[in-house]
């Protein structure tokens, strides 16, 4: 097996004054963390930089990301991350590991993930966290680059709320997936697919209510104190505009 294997580490921490430190930014290889300004409501913000192409086929990328108790912490990246053809037929891994504990609150907001045609790459995410704890996650995949047939493609999300799994799903799209991915069904065409993920503690109480969010975009409650939109577009840009406007509706339906 060859290719880069490269992990980095965020530990975010209530500093005791309203506002969160970053005790542990640890980048490594092609994975550049980066902290930009605070938010005044003291939120840290740290942004993830590509520092080369990838990920390429045999290369495995991991983030672990930590959020203590009363830490607020708000996570995206600078471009799109391209999932390339490499020298060898392996596929590449990109797995997500996030920790968000009680009063803990996570936004993790990257860029698209692009699957260029002959690429081959498993995405795994996943997200544990405490009862009290809230989280904003956003996933997004454009198949292929534009006028491009896409690459291989297989993602899987998993959620768990106090060790209970409120969401573990799997999508696979592009050549050698499961017959029907791109069927009315699941894509019905689109090339962009995509998810947002809200927990929060009132939701266990008072959980969303099942209904569309406009064209190509579900809302649906997940069970305990989590709420799942997902959408399909024609184009990254539409998508990212449809998980905007839901996300928009349930902050203002909340």
């Amino acid at each position: 097996m060859s290719g880069v294997h490269a992990t980095a580490r965020i530990v975010a921490r209530a500093d005791g004054r309203g506002g969160t430190s970053l005790p542990v930014l640890e980048s490594d290889g092609p994975l550049a963390l980066r902290r930009t300004r605070a938010s005044s409501g003291g939120e840290a913000r740290v942004v993830l930089v590509g520092a080369m192409s990838g990920p390429l086929g045999g290369d495995r990328f991991a983030v672990e990301t930590v959020v203590d108790s009363g830490a607020r912490l708000r996570v995206g990246s600078a471009a799109a991350t391209i999932a390339l053809p490499g020298q060898t037929k392996d596929e590449a891994r990109y797995d997500v590991r996030i920790d968000v504990a009680d009063s803990g609150e996570l936004h993790w907001l990257p860029e698209p993930l692009i699957s260029a045609r002959g690429s081959d790459l498993h995405v795994t995410t996943r997200a544990d966290l405490a009862p009290g704890a809230r989280l904003v996650l956003r996933e997004e995949q454009v198949l292929g680059r534009v006028g491009e047939e896409p690459g291989r493609f297989t993602s899987r999300l998993v959620v768990r709320v106090g060790g209970r799994a409120v969401l573990d799903q799997e999508l696979a799209c592009g050549p050698g997936a499961p017959g029907g991915w791109d069927g009315p069904a699941v894509l019905g065409g689109n090339r962009a697919v995509g998810q947002l993920v809200l927990v929060r503690p009132e939701f266990g109480e008072r959980p969303v209510s099942a209904r569309i969010l406009g064209e190509g975009a579900a809302l649906m409650p997940l069970a305990g104190p989590a709420a799942l939109v997902t959408a399909v577009a024609p184009d990254g840009l539409r998508l990212r505009r449809l998980l905007d406007e839901a996300l928009d509706a349930v902050n203002w339906a909340d």
